[in-house]
């Protein structure tokens, strides 16, 4: 069994606070990479259509000999260029992910995108709360929703998503976001935890905290996420830092420490902005 420490979702189901991302990793290599990650110790795998490696992914979980109720995993529904989604479509797309996992359920489904534009979220949300009570879906939540988006959902479904995976880093720290979730009951997951190698873990302050603790930049950032309480889903395809990525138990942050770290929030975003964007 993992000894990861787990979150409780606002439906009562538990997940992993550190889970393995597959973002980039091609469909021939997810098979391997997810290998080595159940074995370097996680539990959680996270996924999406767009990502084109469900099936690999889904060959790795079946081969690794470990039972189902142990793994949780999440998977997303892309944005279309040309398709504003219907209750018939979500549907269909849904049990097409689900083909590729090969699986019979999923522990967590994201709509990836709000694309306010398409106004088609609320049909979304509503489809996968249909089926969440079927018990397809053991949680729903979202993806890159901004507050409004999902003051929006809650005010006029009645649906409180279970989770709100966003762009989420030291130079990202979503203070605003994080609250609203907090507010609301929903978990807060970081993707690009790390900051996507685009100069986050050369910051001078983390070398500092790294040397002081006996670890990597990489470990202060992640173990930083952990403390603020947010879901992790590192990536990585080298064996080693993915194992380098699992060992973030065995020391703290004090709050000096995370006092610092705080102070790196530029409020720059790597990724697309939720409000505009659409497809490509």
């Amino acid at each position: 069994m993992s000894s990861v420490p787990e979150v409780t979702l606002n439906n009562g189901v538990k997940m992993p606070q550190l889970g393995f991302g597959v973002w980039q990793v091609p469909d021939d290599e997810a098979e391997r990479a997810v290998a080595l990650a159940l074995e370097a110790g996680y539990r959680s795998v996270d996924t999406a259509a767009i990502y084109e490696n469900e099936r690999g992914t889904g060959k790795a979980l079946a081969a690794s000999g470990l039972p189902r109720e142990e793994l949780f995993v999440t998977t997303k529904l892309w944005n279309s260029a040309s398709e504003t989604w219907t209750r018939e479509s979500v549907l269909r797309e849904f049990d097409a992910s689900l083909a590729r996992l090969g699986l019979d359920h999923v522990d967590l489904y994201l709509v990836h995108w709000p694309r306010p534009m398409r106004d088609d979220y609320l049909t979304v949300l509503r489809t996968f709360d249909e089926i969440h009570r079927t018990g397809r879906a053991r949680a729903i939540g979202v993806s890159n929703f901004q507050p409004a988006h999902l003051r929006r959902v809650i005010d006029e479904t009645g649906v409180v998503p279970s989770l709100n995976q966003i762009e989420l880093h030291p130079h990202l720290a979503q203070e605003e976001a994080r609250a609203f979730h907090a507010e609301h009951g929903i978990v807060t997951e970081a993707w690009s935890p790390l900051g996507q190698g685009k100069g986050l873990l050369e910051e001078p302050v983390l070398a500092r905290i790294a040397e002081k603790h006996g670890r990597t930049p990489a470990q202060v950032v992640l173990r930083w996420h952990l403390q603020i309480q947010n879901v992790v889903i590192p990536k990585s395809v080298t064996p080693a830092r993915i194992r380098e990525n699992f060992d973030v138990f065995g020391f703290e942050l004090d709050a000096g420490d995370l006092a610092e770290i705080a102070a790196l929030d530029s409020g720059t975003r790597l990724g697309p902005d939720p409000d505009t964007f659409d497809w490509n």
